[in-house]
């Protein structure tokens, strides 16, 4: 897999920037996808947040019938058990890694370093930010699963980093039992995290994102 790079916007603010918020986009999309939600989040005028988000690889996609488009791993069957490709997933997750680690080098503190994921790309944020070695300022799951539930080697830095997670109720995509049971799963060992449902399908809503403006802005501000 070649990494096609990512989209970097510097904070709107002109100053340097002080925290860093990635986006991960869905299976089918790119980082652009997510451009137009920057500005909708309202954030303060005084943040200095760059967000960067990754633009994902071209791969062969097994339930697409072997269609090969934009996507983080190959996803094998679209049963409740979503069965994945783990080792791309993972493969997907260490090069999130590396974009986090290449952002604390230039002098970001780890604490102010949130990581957000949208369907499969929520999938990756999972696996990134829990297994991240260095504490991290929040996760946000959006629409998505812990397809690495069982098999992630977690870090004990981010056992008390802040996660949200948010699921439409009407999702024919991603059901919200997904986003439900990794909820419970999280909280059953003791992480915390908060869940949030809302009246949509596969998608973002006007009410969630002024709801994640306000967590980023409590998180960053």
């Amino acid at each position: 897999m070649t990494a096609p790079g990512e989209l970097i916007i510097e904070p709107q603010n002109g100053q340097p920037a002080d925290a860093c918020v990635f986006i991960i986009h869905g299976l089918g999309a790119d980082g652009h996808d997510f451009e137009p939600l920057i500005p909708a989040l309202n954030l303060p005028s005084e943040a200095n947040v760059r967000f960067i988000m990754p633009h994902a690889p071209k791969l062969a996609v097994t339930v697409n019938g072997g269609m090969v488009m934009p996507a983080w791993y190959d996803i094998l069957a679209m049963d409740l058990g979503r069965r994945v490709d783990e080792v791309q997933l993972k493969h997907s997750a260490e090069r999130i890694q590396a974009l986090i680690q290449e952002q604390i080098d230039q002098g970001i503190d780890s604490r102010r370093i949130i990581v957000a994921g949208f369907s499969q790309g929520g999938a990756v944020a999972y696996q990134a930010a829990l297994s991240f070695p260095q504490p991290l300022g929040g996760l946000l799951a959006m629409s998505t699963y812990f397809a690495t539930a069982d098999s992630i080697d977690a870090s004990e830095a981010n056992r008390t980093l802040p996660i949200e997670i948010h699921h439409g109720n009407f999702d024919p995509i991603v059901a919200e039992t997904l986003g439900r049971a990794a909820f419970d799963r999280l909280k059953a060992q003791g992480y915390n995290a908060n869940y949030r449902q809302y009246p949509m399908a596969h998608a973002l809503c006007p009410q969630q994102v002024g709801d994640i403006g306000q967590w980023l802005t409590k998180l960053l501000g």
